[in-house]
């Protein structure tokens, strides 16, 4: 394991359309680290960067954050070398280098664990992803992190509910903040309000040295892939359908769903009517479709701010 310390180095000159879409990126980083209260005075937290788009824009992102915040916190880009074949192991310490900041590589070769365990063309991402977190949770314990940041965005949230509903029958999505299993650790999700598609043009404009995901040999879930293509249609064709989904997200009606364990069914009396109206005999008042008129709610609105 390796832990580098470097000096800032100056920011690169960016054109004013990449400047504006930082702009409207940091914005939604920092309504999302408000709403959830994602990073606090005296923290340190430890960026998960695994060579894509997303976890580069990310520490980007929250370095840029990190210079005006109204709280001061540290910063530790950490990079897990799993010993996959063909993984050029110079790049990421090279970038962090680079833009001067604080960074650890952990070199763990769980790819020999992964190819021992899993059969010959199985998908191994999911005991790859659980040998990755207990690595990450212990370095974070050792470098004394307070927070770990995960680069996940809002279409990873909006397809891992769509995952839950459709092939494991709950609705769960993936939080912008949570509690490990353990109870040693928080995790956090700074891009939950950014869009993947603004997150591909910035990462393009930024130039980063991408590492791609398929070292290892492994595709990506196929369940997920049908989702992503599901999201891709509908974003195509209902422009703004994505925008009311992740609304939805953080507007939840327990009264109006049928879980007994969320709400009470049982005991409902009839001189208490429900807040949210009774839609079983009546169509609902449905507000203008988000790309017709008008804005969905908050997560459109933060570029006027």
């Amino acid at each position: 394991m390796e832990t580098v310390i470097d000096q800032p180095a100056a920011a690169p000159e960016l054109s004013s359309t990449v400047e504006r879409l930082k702009k409207r990126l940091t914005r939604s980083v920092g309504q999302a680290i408000a709403d959830f209260n994602m990073i606090e005075e005296g923290d340190v937290v430890l960026v998960c960067c695994s060579g894509g788009k997303d976890s580069y824009s990310l520490l980007t992102l929250l370095m840029a954050m990190r210079e005006r915040a109204p709280v001061k916190f540290r910063l530790i880009a950490m990079n897990l070398d799993q010993k996959q074949p063909g993984f050029p192991a110079d790049v990421l310490p090279r970038y962090f280098e680079s833009v001067g900041v604080e960074y650890h590589i952990a070199t763990e070769d769980t790819y020999s664990i992964v190819k021992e365990k899993i059969p010959e063309g199985k998908t191994t991402c999911s005991l790859c992803s659980r040998l990755r977190r207990a690595i990450i949770y212990r370095v974070a314990k050792e470098l004394g992190a307070t927070k770990i940041a995960l680069g996940h965005h809002r279409e990873d949230l909006i397809e891992t509910m769509f995952l839950n509903m459709f092939f494991g029958g709950k609705i769960k999505a993936m939080p912008p903040k949570l509690v490990s299993d353990n109870g040693q650790h928080i995790v956090i999700r700074p891009l939950a309000y950014c869009s993947e598609a603004d997150l591909a043009k910035f990462a393009r404009a930024m130039n980063y040295p991408i590492i791609p995901c398929n070292l290892c040999g492994s595709q990506e879930n196929a369940q997920r892939k049908q989702i992503k293509a599901m999201l891709r249609d509908w974003d195509r064709l209902y422009p703004g359908r994505i925008e009311s989904i992740a609304t939805a997200l953080q507007n939840v009606v327990p009264s109006h769903l049928a879980d007994g364990m969320l709400y009470d069914f049982k005991t409902l009396e009839r001189d208490a009517p429900l807040a949210e109206g009774d839609l079983v005999f009546d169509e609902p008042d449905l507000p203008t479709s988000p790309g017709m008129n008008e804005s969905p709610v908050r997560w459109m609105t933060w570029g006027a701010q």
